[in-house]
């Protein structure tokens, strides 16, 4: 068996400009409309497929009458099941600095968040930006990002949480010391299961 889906695909340069710009408010009505379109086309339940733009999942969620399947939701039960505590998180500097996504983990789940310092996080977000959603892959990225996540192990991280939609193509399990958690990866799975359920 295979799910049914709909989907609606955004012009990413437009969402990006509204986030650098702060314009999440923006951002998220063309969010609300499409999970509008969606519902009206019959789908049971919505997903937003990004860490980032969860910072409108509240809203969203309210903008219609089907459940939206939060990110973290599935990626938090994993950890937890695996008896891990203490998580590093790397995203853009929007999910690992604002609470939308590190208190969702904390306050839903009970897990302690760790994200990198200020210098790391920058690295962390420029490559996703410049490089990763560009389609760019470069030696000289995962050999920085080795070394975030190696500082974050040695801040307690008993695992990483791949908060970004991106940074899979970029890192892997032979990349940590420590078990990873791919948002993406736990989020289509998640829905794919919902789907083959409903």
């Amino acid at each position: 068996r295979s799910a049914q889906c709909l989907m609606w695909s955004f012009d990413f340069g437009e969402i990006e400009a509204l986030q650098h710009a702060g314009r999440w408010e923006d951002a998220g009505g063309l969010l609300i409309d499409a999970a509008r379109r969606l519902e009206r086309g019959g789908a049971d339940f919505v997903l937003i497929c990004t860490n980032t733009m969860h910072r409108m999942a509240d809203q969203v969620a309210a903008a219609v009458d089907i459940p939206l399947l939060h990110i973290a939701d599935p990626t938090a039960a994993s950890i937890a099941a695996a008896g891990i505590g203490r998580v590093g998180l790397l995203g853009t500097a929007f999910t690992m600095e604002q609470d939308f996504y590190k208190g969702r983990l904390r306050d839903r789940f009970g897990l302690d968040v760790v994200v990198p310092d200020a210098d790391d996080r920058a690295v962390v977000h420029r490559v996703i930006y410049d490089e990763l959603v560009q389609g760019r892959i470069e030696p000289s990225s995962r050999d920085a990002y080795r070394g975030v996540i190696a500082r974050l192990v040695e801040r307690g991280a008993q695992a990483v949480i791949l908060g970004c939609t991106e940074i899979m193509l970029l890192i892997g399990p032979d990349d940590c010391p420590v078990p990873l958690f791919d948002t993406t990866a736990l989020h289509a799975a998640a829905a794919v299961e919902r789907a083959l359920r409903s």
